[in-house]
């Protein structure tokens, strides 16, 4: 990997594991349909002129019923169901929990028959994650915690692993950055009145505001930009591999800026879904070399 591309590899692990920390501190005086309508909007200011820019916006908006279907699940639901969730739960155990993406991609795609057979090797890595999931989920909830928000985040986790899979099988050949930019527009939408009825009666902290800017600037925004520097950088293989680092900054982050504690359940279920999520989409180094040729080609 080049010295560029580490650093956005670095970037991007970093940009992707601090949402969590943010969208805690947001959630202490703002309702969740106005911490998403705040992260939609701002992300689409930014979006929009590379969209424009990369004349794909026509190209997405007559694929309009896919994209709607890719922004209701991506960002509207697993948006509001993951800033709910932290209201109830550390950040850190939200972070830990999304970690279950690459899992349930894979049992999406074994269900779905997108895959027909898995190596033994990813069906070990599916059981061992699920284990781990159980563990985080249960663990902890067998000790007096809230399972309701604990749900909500696996449902985002779940909503995590279907977008993408809506974008490969129906809007392939369009721009990323345009996608997200129609989808996040489409959100600001739906979320207006909802955050308008939900809006505070007081003034939010400084702390809140500058959450929500942070989170439409950083995790909504400019991490698409640099993921998509660095796929033309390093090829499209070596990003799967941030998923991992997200969560260790994830929990990192809220252990050392919110005091959250490392609970029996973090301690038991985080290894095994980091095991899980490695072995289910290990894929042998020849396999990922011919794909990211292919692509290139």
């Amino acid at each position: 990997m080049t010295t560029r591309g580490a650093v956005l590899f670095g970037s991007l692990g970093l940009i992707w594991g601090i949402p969590y920390l943010f969208i805690r501190i947001a959630v202490a005086d703002l309702s969740p349909a106005v911490v998403v309508l705040g992260r939609c909007v701002i992300g689409a200011l930014v979006l929009l002129p590379f969209a424009v820019r990369s004349g794909d916006l026509r190209a997405v908006l007559r694929r309009w019923p896919v994209v709607l279907a890719y922004a209701s699940v991506e960002i509207a639901t697993a948006w509001w169901l993951l800033t709910d969730a932290e209201r109830h739960i550390t950040s850190s155990l939200a972070g830990l929990l999304v970690a279950a993406v690459p899992i349930f991609a894979t049992a999406l795609a074994l269900v779905l028959r997108i895959e027909r057979r898995l190596p033994v090797r990813r069906v070990a890595g599916l059981l061992v994650g699920l284990a781990g999931v159980a563990a985080l989920a249960g663990v902890d909830a067998a000790q007096g915690a809230a399972l309701r928000p604990v749900l909500q985040v696996l449902a985002t986790a779940l909503c995590y692993a279907v977008g993408p899979m809506i974008v490969a099988r129906s809007l392939g050949g369009v721009s990323p950055v345009a996608v997200n930019a129609v989808s996040l527009t489409f959100c600001s939408l739906v979320y207006a009145p909802f955050a308008i009825a939900t809006w505070p009666a007081t003034a939010p902290s400084g702390g809140a505001v500058a959450s929500v800017v942070v989170l439409g600037l950083v995790p909504t925004a400019l991490a698409f930009v640099l993921l998509f520097a660095l796929i033309a950088e390093v090829g499209p293989a070596p990003a799967t591999v941030i998923t991992y680092l997200n969560q260790a900054v994830a929990l990192v982050a809220g252990v050392l800026f919110l005091g959250e504690p490392i609970t029996a359940g973090i301690l038991v279920g985080f290894p095994l879904v980091l095991v899980g999520a490695f072995l289910a989409t290990w894929r042998p180094r020849r396999a990922l070399i011919a794909e990211a040729t292919a692509r290139a080609g």
